[in-house]
């Protein structure tokens, strides 16, 4: 079967989906060769497919990927040493996750062996999607890699965006279900560890590259469930904004979405994003969600049952068109009331910091992680539950911490970690 794509139209190319036994119908075959023409930005996709054992009609039920590549145009950070003519295939293992956006693919690199997750999307011509542009210009600890990508089409002239990812096997959302159906709370120093390094995620992509990321949620934050370091993922809803430009306020999931974008706004900050991290936060903490909304009003009703009727003044931070409103008057309960007796204040303290009505009183991403909550994780000493050090949490680099106080970065990077960070002046 040969593909070829028209000489103007690009990236399009045809696919063919062969059926499978039923045994075999949640896999699926990636093969995979891409050449200059192919990657992003733009265009030119020709493709061969061999003949192959694994493409009987008796075999596999799923969509078999063509195209060539070559290093110039893979993911900037990665330089893979590969040459001009080289072949990657993937075989996909099973689906990880599916949604609106599309589907996971736990996947294997049939030349290393090495496993990663593919992410397939549909590029859908009515909405614009950054996902492969925001993730170009990323590089940390704390939030998925992007290795490479290509496009694909089907039978029904649809194109996909396939982004091939560092595979991570845990959510957050799945270890706290774990801890819930046992009836147990999960261990603080958990609690302590997840919540640091979103924060973490979130200082680097807020002040280094300028995103929101507007869909913080459990389900997102990947967690090895050995070394227990986190990373952020699903960079769909991800965009850069820009003082003056409206934006979309029916964003992010809704047990997380920030008041504001309940109220309406357009011109809102990643201040959102910091509103989601309490309410993983106090997920974490609570075993469940804080604010478990069942519709966009409902989800406000669940806000002022724990905070209050918002002021005059905080609801015309969130949305100044709702000022004149008259919202029936209810106190805030208690946060002593909502967390167990025995929970840390630090823990309740963090909590309340960043579930502010008002988005520019609440703590940044930064601020939130020189917090006393974690001091724990500063200490030399501390360890995890199973012996094992704990993953890397003060290798900065200098872009992390440009124009960060000295006082601030004292705070933020311990005596003992400051040889990881050579670059910096202390």
């Amino acid at each position: 079967m040969r593909c070829h794509a028209p000489p103007l139209s690009g990236y399009r190319s045809r696919m063919r989906v062969h059926h499978a036994p039923p045994s075999q119908r949640r896999s699926a075959a990636f093969i995979a060769s891409f050449s200059a023409a192919l990657l992003h930005p733009l265009l030119k996709l020709k493709c061969l497919l061999p003949p192959s054992p694994l493409l009987s009609s008796s075999t596999s039920e799923v969509e078999v990927f063509i195209a060539s590549f070559s290093t110039a145009l893979l993911h900037p950070l990665l330089k893979l040493k590969v040459s001009q003519a080289a072949t990657i295939s993937y075989m996909a293992e099973r689906i990880v996750g599916q949604g609106s956006f599309g589907i996971v693919f736990q996947a294997k690199c049939l030349e290393t062996g090495e496993t990663v997750a593919i992410k397939k999307v549909l590029q859908d011509k009515r909405y614009k999607n950054r996902e492969l542009q925001t993730m170009r210009l990323l590089d940390h600890p704390n939030v998925v890699s992007l290795k490479h990508c290509f496009f694909s089409t089907t039978d029904k002239d649809e194109l996909y965006l396939n982004l091939v990812l560092e595979y991570v096997p845990e959510t957050v959302y799945r270890v706290v279900k774990h801890y819930s159906k046992a009836n147990q709370r999960m261990p603080l120093i958990y609690v302590k560890l997840y919540t640091y390094q979103i924060c973490r995620a979130l200082a680097y992509i807020h002040g280094c590259v300028g995103v929101c990321h507007r869909d913080i949620k459990p389900q997102n934050l990947l967690v090895n469930p050995h070394t227990h370091q986190v990373k952020l993922c699903d960079f769909g809803s991800a965009k850069v904004l820009v003082k003056g430009e409206p934006n979309i306020s029916y964003i992010c999931s809704r047990y997380y979405r920030a008041p504001e974008l309940i109220f309406g706004a357009t011109e809102y900050t990643t201040a959102i994003d910091m509103w989601s991290v309490g309410c993983v936060l106090a997920e974490l903490l609570l075993g469940q969600p804080l604010f478990p909304g069942d519709s966009g009003v409902d989800q406000l009703v669940e806000i002022i049952k724990v905070l209050g009727t918002p002021t005059r003044e905080e609801i015309k931070c969130m949305n100044p068109n709702y000022t004149e409103f008259k919202f029936p008057q209810i106190k805030a309960h208690p946060w002593h009331k909502i967390f167990h007796k025995r929970m840390p204040p630090e823990a309740v303290d963090l909590v309340s910091r960043l579930l502010q009505y008002s988005p520019n009183l609440r703590s940044t991403a930064l601020d939130a992680c020189v917090h006393p909550f974690f001091d724990e994780l500063r200490d030399h000493n501390t360890r995890l539950p199973n012996g094992r050090p704990m993953p890397p949490l003060f290798n900065f680099k200098p872009q992390e911490l440009k124009g960060v106080t000295l006082e601030l970065l004292c705070k933020l990077v311990p005596e003992h970690a400051r040889k990881q960070c050579p670059s910096l002046n202390f």
